[in-house]
């Protein structure tokens, strides 16, 4: 079995160090996430493990034929096509092939010695594992599932932008099927139906994989164990990225418990040795001293360095804080980026907005907030509503600014009350004169969220918040928003976001919206009931047309044998459909249950859009209904008659 072991990995730049005594292995089929906050070293430690940066101290140990795949951030390509740069990714395996055909060809006119034998046997065995025998197939397959085309592959490579940059080199990790892959962030610019089908790619994968990653839902669904990279240290977890999350808490408190205890012991001890050093005990006193000075102590756990925020009391607005009435948005009439869309954001609600990529996401916001106008229908924001927006490419912001400056300029706030306000949000020291352009990417994030905070609004437009952010911080800004009591609108591609602050979600594909009322999961799983449903209508046509088969033949004594076998496995089965529709039937039950309680709520009765939809809805869930009681029946007959 193929393993990389990291014993004791030390490196600094300079006088600041960024990790020391780091140890930990990854074998075959492990799936390992290094996790922690930004600028703990997360991509160098990847860098020194695979010699890209030169480590001060301890080893990597791997066998030298070990294949590596790596995924790094922001790598330039050249003017070659998407085909020629993908193919590049399988050099090692033509490099087998040319020496597979040496070798046979030199068999053919010589006779073969074990060594030759040993020598086929490691060759064809290794152009298997590489995937040398199907790889234009498995190119193909990757290419497409990152949402390539064929008429994408005769594009130049540097002629991409850079999302789609980073899901080529994230095809070239992935093509070869190597011993192992190193993945730096390998969910950026990927949409939902990319990182499912990341998420399944992997999950089967034979390999080793190592991922930097801040997608904690991806992580959730990926990841065999943790290695936690914080305070120069790192600490291995089994499990996925919750399962850490639990143990890691436990850790902290375990270790705060037996930090604190010891400086109680401490302490007592040194009153004791205090109290007694010149009486008649001073030599049980000379003894504890003796003892204190053995004793190994405990480090106080260190805590996270991380923002604190809550935004302020929202406001009171009109309950209909926002209103799509039949919206159209694009550059032609005829043809529409969003096709007549319709829906209301009511006071207290946090709605998301998803969708693949190029779906229009970001150009309905831009038109909520008044930088495009709709070809048809209106946006209305209510009476008393006040915006703030956050842009995923934070045009608010002054690069040419200081980032005191942006504080200052923007609130009238004096050098000390900026200086305070930006301390909270992690801008400390020299950090208050950098100019706003020289940010990296998460701390344009941390200042834009800072200027949100100060404009206490009571509608947030949040354009993808989460971008750039690492773990410590996805999860303040997520309790900020939890606790906020104004409404929320927020696109974003962070499922594990979405599912701790959304309330209801929209989905735009296809030009047009459809609403889901929960979160990110409840939306996938009312996705999977209806293909569920979908999948048993079909097994029940396809039941009905095997059992008229069936009666349409008259058989010998031997095939009347066979067929009893059949008809009891045929009840069998119609029994399981017969017990999957009962449950679906409950569920649309009470589903029609709660749109009757909406419609006896006097506020949604005063409301004739809001009636309408409940009405549409009422009437899509009891056509279902009714078409699932036409089968309970036929499928309760069957049942009776066998």
């Amino acid at each position: 079995m193929e393993r990389i072991r990291m014993i004791g990995l030390g490196k600094s730049f300079g006088v600041r160090q960024v990790f020391s005594n780091v140890s930990f292995e990854i074998k075959e089929g492990d799936r390992i996430a290094l996790v922690g906050p930004n600028g703990a070293g997360k991509s160098t430690l990847l860098k020194c493990i695979l010699g890209y940066e030169e480590l001060d101290e301890g080893q990597v140990i791997m066998s030298p034929v070990a294949s590596i795949g790596y995924l790094q951030q922001d790598v330039n390509l050249g003017d070659d096509s998407l085909a020629v740069e993908i193919e590049k990714a399988w050099a090692d395996v033509h490099a087998l092939e040319d020496k597979l055909q040496e070798l046979t060809s030199y068999l053919e006119t010589h006779e073969a010695t074990d060594i030759d034998l040993q020598r086929l046997d490691y060759l064809q065995n290794r152009l298997e594992w590489l995937g040398g025998y199907d790889y234009e197939q498995k190119t193909k397959r990757i290419v497409y599932g990152l949402g390539f085309t064929d008429e994408d592959l005769h594009k130049k490579a540097s002629e991409f932008s850079g999302g789609q940059k980073t899901r080529i080199n994230l095809a070239k990790a992935l093509v070869r099927s190597p011993d192992f892959l190193f993945l730096d962030e390998p969910t950026n610019h990927l949409d939902m139906d990319m990182l499912e089908w990341l998420e399944g790619y992997l999950s089967a994968y034979r390999g080793g994989i190592l991922i930097v990653s801040h997608d904690r839902y991806f992580l959730d669904r990926i990841v065999t164990g943790v290695v936690e990279l914080d305070h120069h240290k790192a600490t291995t977890y089994r499990g996925n990225y919750s399962r850490y999350v639990v143990q890691r808490d436990e850790r902290y408190k375990a270790d705060l418990a037996a930090y604190e205890k010891q400086q109680e012991h401490i302490r007592k001890t040194e009153e004791y040795i205090d109290k007694y050093r010149a009486g008649i005990k001073s030599k049980m006193a000379r003894g504890r001293q003796s003892q204190l000075n053995r004793l190994e102590r405990l480090e106080a756990p260190e805590s996270r360095d991380t923002l604190r925020f809550t935004f302020p009391d929202a406001a009171m607005s009109a309950d209909k804080v926002l209103v799509l009435d039949h919206v159209s948005i694009g550059y032609a009439k005829d043809n529409p980026i969003i096709d007549t869309v319709s829906t209301v954001v009511r006071r207290g609600e946090s709605v998301a907005l998803i969708g693949p990529n190029g779906a229009g996401k970001s150009t309905l916001v831009k038109a909520i907030v008044g930088e495009l106008f709709p070809i048809d229908g209106y946006i209305d924001i209510g009476n008393r509503v006040q915006v703030g927006y956050f842009s995923q490419e934070h045009e608010e912001l002054h690069n040419h600014w200081q980032v005191i400056d942006e504080i200052k300029n923007d609130f009238n706030f004096s050098d000390e009350k900026a200086r305070n306000v930006l301390g909270a949000f992690l801008f400390r020291g020299d950090d208050v004169f950098k100019l706003v352009g020289d940010l990296s990417g998460g701390e344009r994030a941390r200042l834009a969220l800072l200027k949100l905070f100060l404009q206490g609004n009571n509608f947030l437009i949040l354009d993808e918040p989460t971008n750039h952010l690492d773990i410590p911080t996805r999860e303040i800004v997520e309790q900020a928003l939890r606790t906020f009591n104004g409404t929320s609108f927020i696109i974003s591609h962070d499922r594990y976001f979405l599912d701790q602050v959304s309330t209801r979600t929209l989905v735009l594909e296809h030009k047009g919206l459809t609403e889901y009322l929960g979160n990110y999961s409840y939306y996938k799983e009312k996705l999977k009931e209806k293909e569920d449903l979908a999948a048993l209508a079909n097994n029940g046509t396809e039941m009905a047309v095997k059992e008229m088969t069936v009666s349409s033949h008259n058989h010998s004594d031997s095939a009347d044998m066979k067929e009893d076998g059949k008809k009891k496995t045929n009840l069998y089965m119609v029994e399981k459909q017969l017990s999957e529709v009962e449950i679906e039937i409950a569920r649309l039950e009470a589903t029609m249950k709660m749109y009757e309680m909406q419609l006896a709520n006097p506020a949604v009765q005063s409301d004739v859009e809001e009636m309408t939809a409940l009405s549409t809805q009422m009437e899509a869930t009891n056509a279902s209904l009714q078409a699932l009681y036409e089968q309970w029946e036929d499928l309760s007959e069957a049942v009776s008659e066998a």
